[in-house]
């Protein structure tokens, strides 16, 4: 199929009664990570120089990410004419910084790098397939659709690689469950709570990390349900190397959705 762009998203349709505050929020801020896609595309192909599968599909990958950016730049600036992306996008480039003087993984093998990779692909399709469901405004929703998909295809990329990968590094289990440990405890780095404080706080604020990352957690969480728990954790568990059906999987995912619930009160 052929992939969407901007002029398949019907603009014209905006319902601006129809959009919720907290949503819009959130959109401005996921705008800022999708846009930097150029960043991690620097970093991932001076750590994947040597591999050829990982260099042919690299810049479409980015491609694709640097359209949900700009996409979700021209909703967010459809919904509020006043949202000034190029100088909220420069704010938090300048704030927030990957290592892109690195040629070796920061997880310590190939492996882990694709590992980690789908732990990221995981949460963005299933944070979009959430907010796709809680929109009630017609255009967002269809761009949550659109996006959660790619983020979805990108998973299945990611661990289609990973899995030629691993059977020449052969990482242990161990260690599979010790990157994506790893991964998920940088779901509470800077990343999120400063694209928040970038695309949402005045200009003139001071950034507070721990503020920042409960205004994100409070208004992305609360809109996961059960069905978005159980598909996240699957698909963790599927590139960890586990059975996402057996007891395991059962006690993660119920474990999830209690995680989310807190996360979404607190």
């Amino acid at each position: 199929m052929t992939h969407w762009g901007p002029d398949d998203i019907p603009w014209a349709a905006f319902q601006a009664d129809r959009l919720d505050p907290d949503l819009l929020r959130l959109v401005k801020a996921a705008a800022m990570v999708e846009r930097n896609a150029g960043d991690y595309t620097t970093y991932l192909k001076a750590v994947f120089r040597t591999e050829p599968a990982f260099l042919a599909v690299a810049d479409g990958w980015e491609r694709e990410e640097v359209q949900h950016g700009e996409v979700l730049a021209r909703y967010a600036t459809l919904a509020d004419p006043e949202f000034d992306f190029p100088r909220r996008f420069r704010r938090f480039v300048e704030g927030y910084r990957i290592p892109l003087d690195r040629t070796e993984s920061v997880r310590g093998s190939l492996t882990g790098e694709l590992l980690a990779r789908c732990i990221v692909e995981t949460g963005t399709s299933s944070m979009y397939s959430a907010l796709r469901d809680a929109a009630d405004e017609p255009v967002l929703r269809q761009i949550c659709h659109r996006i959660a998909g790619d983020e979805f295809r990108h998973y299945k990329m990611f661990y289609g690689l990973l899995q030629a990968l691993s059977q020449r590094e052969r990482l242990s289990l161990l260690r599979r469950v010790l990157v994506v440990v790893g991964r998920l405890r940088e779901a509470d780095d800077d990343e999120l709570s400063f694209a928040w404080f970038a695309a949402n706080e005045p200009f003139d604020a001071v950034y507070d990390r721990a503020a920042c990352a409960r205004n994100y957690a409070t208004r992305a969480f609360r809109h996961y349900r059960d069905a978005h728990a159980e598909r996240a954790v699957h698909m963790v568990f599927k590139a960890v190397g586990l059975d996402p059906r057996g007891w395991l999987g059962g006690a993660a995912k119920r474990l999830a959705k209690r995680r989310l619930a807190a996360l979404a009160a607190a």
